[in-house]
């Protein structure tokens, strides 16, 4: 009778420590469009080009901030790209916001802006100039603020001052082709 008992035991001790380490996984969500599917018009080049609403959720615990970073692999031409365009860069979000609205004017307090492909800060929606791409809303968890006198880095600079400080990364991507506003019959 004792092996049953030790198998009981096993099996107690292996599920407890499972659930001790599994942890939630850091989530980035939109209201206006699902992971994978096409980003309506009024967030792009075409429509208002307003930022799109995103939700986060599942922020690891000792995080001190967020990076939020936009871009698009596919340019210029998602058959042969060449470059990723970078539409936004936002870093040192508050660890405990939960998103951003659409068309937001006013950032979480502390946030700082980066410059994307356009060489300007702020939001730059999808305006392909061939073919249906593809925007990574791609979130950062860190376990630092990245410091005060960063300036207005682009995403490369981002990317190093973030190395070996994220702890979890989260991603939603959309996809956009420009509307033709022509017909050829």
């Amino acid at each position: 009778m004792k092996r049953p008992l030790v198998l009981l035991s096993l099996f107690v001790f292996s599920s407890v420590v499972l659930a001790e380490t599994q942890e939630a996984t850091m989530q980035i969500h939109s209201s206006a469009f699902q992971n994978n599917a096409e980003i309506p018009g009024q967030y792009t080049c075409d429509g208002a080009d307003r930022s799109p609403p995103l939700t986060w959720a599942q922020i690891p615990a000792g995080s001190k901030s967020l990076v939020l970073i936009v871009d698009d692999p596919d340019a210029p031409d998602p058959a042969a790209p060449k470059r990723t365009w970078v539409h936004w860069v936002l870093y040192n979000l508050p660890a405990n916001s939960v998103g951003l609205p659409e068309a937001v004017k006013a950032l979480p307090e502390g946030t700082g802006q980066g410059l994307n492909d356009w060489q300007k800060t702020g939001y730059g929606g999808p305006c392909p100039p061939i073919g249906r791409h593809r925007y990574f809303h791609k979130l950062y968890a860190l376990d630092i603020e990245l410091p005060a006198d960063t300036g207005t880095p682009n995403k490369a600079k981002l990317e190093q001052l973030m190395q070996g400080h994220i702890l979890a990364t989260a991603e939603l991507i959309g996809t956009y082709q420009k509307k033709k506003w022509w017909r050829l019959d």
